[in-house]
C-alpha cells in the first residue's frame, strides 16, 4: 500500500490546516487509518485513528479538542484537521493503514515521507 500525505505548510499560531492522506489500493471496512507525528528531536507519537467501517474515532489525550480525523470512502482518503495550531504542533505528520487499532508507531514497518507542518509564533 502507498500512503501519500500532503497539506502541510507554514502556518501562524492560531491558524488551521487540513492534512490529507490518499491511500492506493482498496481500503476495507476492517482497516484502521491512523495519523502519527514526529516533532524535531522527539519520538514519533500517535495523534488520531479512524475505523474505516464504523467511522469510530480515537484521539491521543493531548490531541482531543483541536484535532479531527475523518475519511472519504469515495476518494479513499483520510483527513486530519488541526485547529488552533500551536508552535508545539510543528512536526512531520504521517498516516498509516492497519488491520487493527494501534497507537504504537513500532507496529508499522514502512513509513512514507509524511507532510511537514511548521507553526510560527
Amino acid at each position: 500500500v502507498q500512503l501519500q500525505a500532503c497539506g502541510g505548510g507554514l502556518v501562524q499560531a492560531g491558524g488551521s490546516l487540513r492534512l490529507s492522506c490518499a491511500v492506493s489500493g482498496r481500503t476495507f471496512s476492517s482497516h484502521v487509518m491512523t495519523w502519527f507525528r514526529q516533532a524535531p528531536g522527539k519520538e514519533r507519537e500517535f495523534v488520531a485513528a479512524l475505523r474505516w467501517g464504523s467511522a469510530r474515532t480515537y484521539y491521543a489525550d493531548s490531541m482531543k479538542g483541536r484535532f479531527t480525523i475523518s475519511g472519504d470512502k469515495a476518494k479513499n482518503t483520510v483527513y486530519l484537521e488541526i485547529n488552533g495550531l500551536k508552535p508545539e504542533d510543528t512536526a512531520v505528520y504521517y498516516c498509516q493503514r492497519g488491520n487493527s487499532y494501534e497507537t504504537s508507531p513500532s507496529m508499522y514497518a514502512y513509513w512514507g515521507q509524511g507532510t511537514l507542518v511548521t507553526v510560527s509564533s
